[in-house]
C-alpha cells in the first residue's frame, strides 16, 4: 500500500526539483535561546502565502520518535508537537493562512489499510515486549515490569479519530493557536484553520479540498504561493492534481539516516542500559531543529515532466495539463493508499520508467490521453495495461535472478559465522545466520516467472484451485480493481465519490489479466462517512480496546460477541515475495459493515455527553487576532445574537467577504459556544494561562465545490525556465529488466532493524570475499550463469598477466604529471 520509494525515485530522477531549506538559527543571549522572529523576511528568498500541515506526519514522530525515548504522557507529546509546528512555521513563514489538518474519519477504502497497520502495530508491540523482557531478564537479572507499568505505556493506535487522545490533541492545539496569535508577531496577521479529528476526511485530502474550493473564486490570487508539509508521497500527486503552479512540498531530507540510540524503560522514573547505568535525561538526537529539510518545487517537477513525457510525432495537439493528469494516473499502479500495487510493478525495479516509456510509445496508438480530469478512458487503459502485461515474464525472470544472487550472498555470510553489533541502549548480539533468517529469505511457493506462475499465484493467494474458479476470480478482481482506479482518480480530483466503496481483496491481479473491461459502468453511491467510534471498531485490534467506551470494548474482547471474528488474536502475515516484514500483507478478515453497525447501534445509548461529542462530526475552526479585518464582522455577529433572543442559541451563518479576508471564500458560523474569552486556560499543567486574550475563533466551512478545472488559474505568472536539454541527460529511461545485475543493487533495499543491512552487510560481504581470489570466485559464481563466470575468469586472467600492476604504474604517472 502507499507509494513506497516514490520520493526517493523522484529526487534521484529529477534532482533540480528539490532544494535545501535554509533554516535560521535562533540567537542565544546569556545562555537563553531567543525565539526566531518569523515576521522578518524568509531566509529562503521566497514569501509563502499559505502553509498546510498534514498533522499526522507531525503527531506520529512526536508520539513514537525513532531515536530517543518515547514520551510517557500525552502532555509530552503535545509539547513536542508545538515545537515541531514552531520549527516548520519558522522555515515557511506563511503570510496569509496556516491550515492544520488532522485525519478525521476516512473513506472505507482507506480503513482497510488503517486496520492492517493497527493490527500489525499491536502484534509488533506485543512481540517486541516479549523479546525485550526476555533479553533484559537473561542479561541483567532484573525482574520484569509489573502490570501497572505495562498499562502506562502509550499505545500509538490511539492516533485515530474518536479517542480521548485525539480530543485532548484538539484541545491542546486550540490553546497553542491562541498562544501564538497573542504573542508571536509572525502570526499576528494570518488566519489559522484547525480541521481536527471530528471533521471527516483524511488530512491531506482536506487540504486539497480547501485549495480546490478557493481557486478561481472572487478575490482568489492565481499566484498564491502554497506550501504543504507531510511525509506521504501522495501529497505530490495531490499537489500536481490541483494544477496550482506556485506549490512546494516541505519534508525531511530522505538522504539523512538518523543514528539509532533507543532507551528501554524499566519503570516510571528509572531508565537503564545493559550495564545498569542510570540515565535520567532524555536524549535530544531527534530534535526537530537538527534535521535537514527540502522543498520539492512542483513547478520544476512539471518542467521535468514536460520534457520526459514528450510524445514523438503526436497525432493530436499536446496539452501539458492532461499529460500531468495521465502521469498521476499511471503512478497509481505502483501504489496508493487504497489498492495493492500490480505484482510486476515495483518502483525500485524501474516501474515508473517502464510506465512512462510505454505511455509515450503507445500514446498515438491508444488514440490520446488516458484521462480527462478524474474520468478514465477505459478502452485506452485496457490497451495500456495490455502492453505493460507483455513485460511481466521478463520482469519476473530478472527478479528471480536477483533473488538467487542475493540468497547466495546471504547464505555465504551465514556460513562465515560473523557476529555483529546492533545499535541500541541494550547491546544485542546476533549471529549472521539469525539475521539472514530475520531479513526474510522466505519460501516462495508462487515462483513468479517460472512456468505455471500465474496459476500458482491465484491458487496460493486467493485459493482459486480450478481453472474455471480462477477465471471467475480474475474477472472479479479486475472489475473491482478498475473500479478502484476510477474511485482514486475521483478522490484526487473531486473528492470522495463513495464513502463505503472498498477493494475486497488482499492482492492485485496481474497487468496481463486486465482485458475485456472497457464496457464497465462506474456507479458510485456517495453514502455517509462512519462515525468516529464506528471507525475505531473497524480498524482497532482488541489489544487497543481501551481506546473505546466500556460497552464497545466488550464487543471486541468478549468471545461471545457476535462480531468477535472481526478481531482475531492472530492472523497470517504473507511476505508475498518481499524480503522484510514491514512489506508483508496482513491477511485480516474484511469488516462486514451491516453486522458492525447493527451491533454498535445496540450499545450507542450508553454513551455519556463527553463520549457523544467525541463520536460526532463537526466543522473546521477559524482563528484570527482581533486586529484582523475579519474580527469586526465577527463581533457584529456576536452583538446581533445577543440583541435577538431567538438568535441566542441559534447558529448564525455569515458569508466571508474575500476583500477583507485575504482572498478567502466560505462561511463563518457562530453558535452559542464561547468564541471569545479574556482568559484561556492551558490543558497542559505547566503551561501558562493566557491573560488578556486577543484571539477569537468561529466555525468555518468552505464554499460549495464547483467542478475542478484541471488547469492553471487565469492570470497565473509562470516562473522562468529551470530545466534545459542538458539537465535531461540523466533522465534517460532505462528498463530495469533489460539491465545487468550490479552488486550495489543487491544492497539497495530498505534496511530492517537488527539485521545485516547497509554498511554492515557490505562489511560482512567484504570480509567474506577477501579470503582469497579463488574462494571469492567459487562463492560468487555458485549458481550464477555462465556469462558471469566467464567475466570473472577474464578478470582473474588479466591480473595474472600483470595488468593490475601496469594500471597502478599508470596512475602513479598521472599523479606526477
Amino acid at each position: 500500500m502507499g507509494i513506497p520509494a516514490f520520493y526517493r525515485w523522484l529526487v534521484n530522477k529529477y534532482p533540480l526539483s528539490v532544494v535545501e531549506v535554509v533554516q535560521e538559527a535562533p540567537n542565544v543571549v546569556n545562555g537563553v535561546q531567543l525565539p526566531i522572529d518569523t515576521s522578518r523576511p524568509n531566509p529562503n528568498g521566497v514569501e509563502f502565502d499559505n502553509l498546510y500541515l498534514d498533522m499526522n506526519g507531525i503527531v506520529h514522530p512526536c508520539f513514537h520518535p525513532e531515536d530517543q525515548p518515547a514520551p510517557e504522557t500525552y502532555e509530552e507529546v503535545f509539547k513536542s508537537v508545538f515545537k515541531y509546528i514552531d520549527h516548520l512555521f519558522s522555515m515557511v513563514r506563511p503570510r496569509k493562512l496556516l491550515f492544520l489538518a488532522i485525519d478525521g474519519v476516512a473513506p472505507r477504502a482507506k480503513m482497510n489499510q488503517q486496520r492492517a497497520r493497527r493490527f500489525r502495530a499491536a502484534k509488533d508491540a506485543a512481540d517486541a515486549a516479549v523479546e525485550i523482557e526476555n533479553e533484559v531478564n537473561s542479561r541483567t537479572g532484573l525482574e520484569p515490569e509489573n502490570e501497572g507499568n505495562k498499562k502506562n505505556k502509550l499505545d500509538s493506535n490511539v492516533i485515530t479519530p474518536g479517542t480521548e487522545f485525539m480530543a485532548a490533541l484538539s484541545s491542546a492545539l486550540k490553546y497553542y493557536i491562541h498562544l501564538k496569535l497573542n504573542g508571536d508577531p509572525g502570526w499576528r496577521d494570518i488566519k489559522v484553520i484547525l480541521s481536527d479529528a471530528n471533521v471527516p476526511g483524511e488530512g491531506e485530502h482536506k487540504v486539497a479540498s480547501y485549495i480546490r474550493s478557493q481557486r478561481n473564486r472572487p478575490g482568489f490570487d492565481p499566484n498564491t504561493r502554497h506550501c504543504l508539509y507531510g511525509l506521504d508521497a501522495d501529497l505530490i500527486m495531490l499537489a500536481l492534481a490541483t494544477h496550482e503552479i506556485h506549490f512546494s512540498i516541505l519534508r525531511e531530507d530522505v538522504r539523512i539516516v538518523p543514528k539509532i540510540n533507543r532507551t528501554v524503560k524499566f519503570g516510571k522514573n528509572f531508565k537503564s542500559n545493559v550495564d545498569g547505568k542510570k540515565n535520567s535525561e532524555k536524549e535530544a538526537s531527534n530534535d526537530i531543529t537538527t534535521k535537514r529539510f527540502q522543498f520539492l518545487n512542483i513547478w520544476v517537477l512539471r518542467e521535468y515532466l514536460s520534457h520526459d513525457l514528450r510524445i514523438p510525432d503526436a497525432v493530436i495537439k499536446i496539452n501539458m495539463e492532461q499529460l500531468i493528469d495521465d502521469f498521476v494516473f499511471i503512478c497509481l499502479f505502483v501504489g496508493n493508499d487504497f489498492l495493492p500495487h500490480i505484482p510486476s510493478l515495483e518502483i525500485n525495479e524501474g516501474a515508473i520508467d517502464l510506465l512512462m516509456e510505454v505511455y509515450c510509445k503507445e500514446f498515438n496508438t491508444m488514440g490520446g490521453y488516458l484521462t480527462e480530469s478524474f474520468k478514465v478512458n477505459l478502452e485506452r487503459m485496457e490497451h495500456f495495461l495490455k502492453i505493460i502485461g507483455s513485460y511481466e515474464v521478463a520482469i519476473f525472470k530478472k527478479r528471480c535472478q536477483v533473488q538467487k544472487e542475493r540468497d547466495i550472498l546471504f547464505q555465504a555470510i551465514s556460513k562465515s559465522k560473523g557476529i555483529h553489533k546492533t545499535s541500541g541502549s541494550i547491546k544485542l548480539f546476533r549471529t549472521a545466520t539469525s539475521d539472514c533468517e530475520n531479513s526474510g529469505i522466505s519460501i516462495d511457493n508462487v515462483r513468479l516467472g517460472e512456468e505455471g506462475w500465474k496459476e500458482r499465484y491465484y491458487a496460493e493467494k486467493v485459493a482459486a484451485k480450478i481453472e474455471d474458479d480462477q477465471d471467475k476470480v480474475k474477472r472479479h478482481m479486475v472489475k473491482k480493481y478498475v473500479e478502484g482506479i476510477c474511485w482514486v482518480m475521483h478522490y484526487y480530483y473531486e473528492g470522495v465519490c463513495s464513502w463505503q466503496w472498498f477493494y475486497p481483496c488482499h492482492y492485485a491481479p496481474f497487468a496481463s489479466d486486465f482485458f475485456d473491461f472497457k464496457h464497465l459502468k462506474m456507479n458510485f453511491k456517495l453514502g455517509v462517512p462512519f462515525k468516529p467510534f464506528e471507525q475505531l471498531m473497524g480498524v482497532l485490534p482488541a489489544a487497543s480496546a481501551h481506546a473505546l467506551p466500556q460497552f464497545y470494548r466488550h464487543l471486541m474482547t468478549d468471545s461471545s460477541s457476535s462480531i468477535a471474528d472481526f478481531y482475531p488474536p492472530d492472523f497470517e502475515i504473507d511476505l508475498n515475495g518481499k524480503r522484510f516484514s514491514w512489506q508483508a500483507v496482513c491477511k485480516l478478515p474484511f469488516i462486514e459493515e451491516s453486522r458492525l453497525l447493527a451491533e454498535i447501534k445496540i450499545v450507542e445509548h450508553t454513551l455519556n455527553e463527553e463520549e457523544k461529542l467525541r463520536n460526532s462530526w463537526t466543522l473546521e475552526m477559524l482563528f484570527i487576532h482581533t486586529s484582523h479585518p475579519l474580527s469586526s464582522k465577527i463581533f457584529s455577529l456576536i452583538r446581533r445574537k445577543r440583541l435577538h433572543p431567538k438568535l441566542a442559541k441559534a447558529k448564525v451563518k455569515k458569508r466571508i467577504d474575500p476583500s477583507i479576508s485575504g482572498g478567502m471564500n466560505g462561511f463563518m458560523y457562530i453558535s452559542d459556544k464561547t468564541i471569545y474569552s479574556e482568559e484561556i486556560y492551558s490543558p497542559i499543567e505547566d503551561l501558562e494561562t493566557i491573560i488578556n486574550n486577543q484571539t477569537i475563533y468561529v466555525y468555518f466551512k468552505g464554499p460549495p465545490v464547483d467542478v475542478h478545472e484541471p488547469k492553471p488559474p487565469e492570470g497565473v505568472i509562470f516562473p522562468s525556465k529551470t530545466i534545459f536539454k542538458r539537465d535531461m541527460q540523466q533522465c534517460r529511461r532505462i528498463l530495469w529488466h533489460e539491465t545487468t545485475i550490479s552488486q550495489s543493487y543487491l544492497f539497495s533495499r530498505r534496511p530492517v532493524a537488527n539485521s545485516i543491512s547497509g554498511n554492515n552487510l557490505l562489511k560482512a560481504s567484504r570480509h567474506l570475499v577477501s579470503k582469497s581470489l579463488l574462494e571469492r570466485k567459487k562463492t560468487i559464481n555458485e549458481g550464477v550463469g555462465q556469462e558471469r563466470r566467464d567475466h570473472n575468469n577474464k578478470i582473474l586472467g588479466k591480473r595474472k598477466r600483470g595488468v593490475g600492476k601496469k594500471h597502478k604504474n599508470h596512475r602513479r604517472g598521472k599523479r606526477r604529471t
